[in-house]
């Protein structure tokens, strides 16, 4: 019983004969379809020229698009180049910035003069028999009182 679930496997031999067996059916298949598919060829072949011009096309066109609007296309080149000369301006007018700084910072460290000028303008210092004129602080317009009052 436990032979009988082994199965064999079939000869070599077998398999030409059947390979043999079917090959004028497969031979009267392929010249079948060969006879179908010849005026096809035939169109496509008369056609050739007109196909090829169209895939050149379809190929040009998809590289333009792809040049244009790709992901390091020229729109985005350009926007990159903006954000770049605006970030060397910012630079630019960071650096003189930093130039006054560095240059107010060596004249407090130096000079009499900008220290005296700093001491006036920040701290309200005077000389004996100058005046010191203090701005008055805005008050609050009168409709802003009327508002905060009803609250």
């Amino acid at each position: 019983m436990a032979w009988s679930k082994i199965t064999s496997f079939p000869r070599a031999e077998d398999g030409l004969r059947a390979v043999v067996d079917h090959a004028p059916q497969a031979r009267a298949f392929a010249i079948m379809l060969i006879e179908r598919l010849r005026p096809l060829a035939t169109r496509v072949y008369s056609l050739r020229r007109r196909i090829a011009t169209v895939a050149v096309f379809v190929l040009a066109a998809s590289l333009f698009v792809h040049v244009m609007f790709g992901a390091n296309g020229m729109v985005v080149y350009k926007q990159k180049r903006a954000e770049y000369n605006a970030l060397r301006q910012q630079i630019v007018q960071v650096q003189q910035e930093n130039d006054r700084y560095t240059q107010q910072i060596q004249g407090l460290k130096s000079d009499q003069k900008s220290i005296e000028k700093e001491a006036r303008e920040q701290l309200g210092y005077a000389k004996p028999g100058e005046y010191v004129y203090v701005p008055p602080v805005a008050s609050k317009p009168a409709a802003t009182a009327v508002h905060s009052a009803k609250k």
